[in-house]
């Protein structure tokens, strides 16, 4: 079992001790020998509050009831005033009921203690409010750390945010409750979700930009699907992360197509949705995202993986993504001619039984929208070329990463360049100049 004083800080837990008697308070006094505590003794409830005006350390009070002048459950209100985080006991050697509850209710008193006690038990409940108070004092501590780390990623952040920005504002502008959404989402953790979303593209630069389209084509689905404002955000966290349980699986094997697999390989491959789910479960909202990732791998007819869940029995988001997943590996992996064509026609090929038959009206749409312009700016008439940052111009497409002097990756190859970028762009080559220009696709 842990202990108080495996949690403690730095420097002794100071305990005050309040009781009109003084061998009362030697005896408590000795309970706490043994201890790495500092203990502070205190005759009356007055002197006790002279006591806590002049040390705001105090991490604990064990207050009597019963003593002149002021209560223990008077005195514990006032302390409650002055030190709000300091555990409070109240010490009673009668039964009064109307003491105890004002002790709790005024005075936010953490236990009360009957006289005469059981050194023991004395000894345990103080060593539980000692740890008590350390873990208060802990997370104030990491609070202020969170605290500080906030302002100074507020510049970054305001700096940053069009990268988020990028995914939903197409979204934001037709649709008002993910508007709404999207206004309440606070930016850290909007930069976060994306940046988790591309590590598994920093190690496998095939699959560049395919969280990213895979968000876009599924929460297009999803919208046309009349789906609820809740419902298109957790497939949007969903989708950016569908693949982050694949960190875990070894480098060789993220060069090779499941059908080239041997079956250890299969099995060792077939793990990165659960470990996706498991990644994301400590954040409680992203919870029902990591459902959909667990999920995003199951067929329609049972055959998938992990859990072989079929029809109706999968969640509609991870349906919604799997086709979305499907598509953009095929798309990526045909030529430019017929591309679209041909990846909606595999779809379709595996209807009813790798997909669902009532999401693909919906999601062909959203497909050649999707895919259409990227495909009509990387056909065989475009060359690449290397621009200064103030002669790029919206509409451009990216046709490499572009990096800060530092090497942090500001835009993603296959962007299509639009006025918010363009001017957050020329900014960061002002603050972390790089030594190449922007490579773009222009036609010949």
């Amino acid at each position: 079992m842990e202990t108080a004083n495996e949690i403690k800080s730095e420097t002794p837990v100071e305990i005050l001790f309040v009781d009109d008697e003084k061998n009362v308070l030697q005896s408590l006094k000795r309970l706490c020998i043994e201890d790495d505590y500092s203990v502070i003794l205190a005759n009356s409830g007055e002197e006790a509050l002279e006591i806590l005006k002049n040390n705001s350390n105090i991490g604990l009070i064990v207050s009597d009831q019963r003593m002149p002048a002021m209560t223990g459950s008077e005195f514990l209100e006032k302390a409650k005033e002055m030190l709000p985080d300091t555990i409070r006991i109240l010490l009673t050697g009668y039964a009064d009921i109307n003491a105890v509850a004002d002790a709790i209710n005024k005075g936010g008193a953490y236990r009360y203690i009957t006289k005469p006690w059981n050194d023991e038990e004395l000894i345990q409940i103080i060593g539980d409010a000692v740890r008590r108070y350390s873990l208060i004092k802990e997370n104030k501590r990491l609070q202020e750390i969170i605290r500080k780390q906030n302002e100074e990623l507020k510049r970054w952040n305001s700096q940053l945010e069009f990268f988020v920005q990028e995914q939903t504002i197409e979204i934001q502008n037709k649709n008002k409750e993910l508007e709404k959404f999207n206004e309440n989402l606070k930016k850290n953790f909007k930069n976060s979700i994306f940046a988790f979303s591309s590590l598994i593209e920093l190690r496998d630069k095939k699959t560049a930009n395919h969280s990213k389209n895979v968000a876009e084509l599924s929460v297009k689905t999803a919208r046309a699907m009349n789906l609820s404002g809740k419902e298109i955000e957790t497939i949007t966290v969903a989708a950016l992360l569908h693949d982050i349980g694949k960190i875990g699986i070894p480098d060789a094997l993220l060069l090779r197509e499941e059908d080239e697999m041997d079956k250890e390989a299969l099995r060792e491959y077939m793990r990165h949705p659960v470990r996706g789910q498991a990644a994301i479960d400590s954040i409680e909202d992203l919870r029902e995202s990591g459902i959909l990732i667990r999920h995003h791998h199951e067929w329609y007819n049972g055959t998938g993986f992990p859990d072989q869940l079929s029809g109706k029995k999968i969640p509609l988001g991870a349906k919604i993504i799997a086709i979305a997943d499907f598509t953009d590996k095929t798309i990526r992996n045909l030529d430019r001619d017929n591309a679209i064509e041909i990846s909606l026609k595999k779809v379709k090929d595996k209807l009813g039984t790798r997909f669902d038959y009532e999401i693909y009206p919906y999601i062909e749409a959203s497909v050649r929208e999707v895919y259409s312009k990227v495909l009509q700016q990387t056909g065989t008439n475009m060359v690449e070329m290397e621009l200064s940052v103030n002669d790029i111009k919206e509409g451009t497409l990216l046709s490499r990463d572009v990096k800060s002097g530092t090497g942090l990756i500001l835009l993603p190859k296959g962007t299509i360049l639009n006025w918010r970028n363009i001017q957050a762009l020329r900014r960061y080559y002002q603050l972390d100049p790089s030594n190449t220009g922007i490579f773009v696709l222009v036609k010949r």
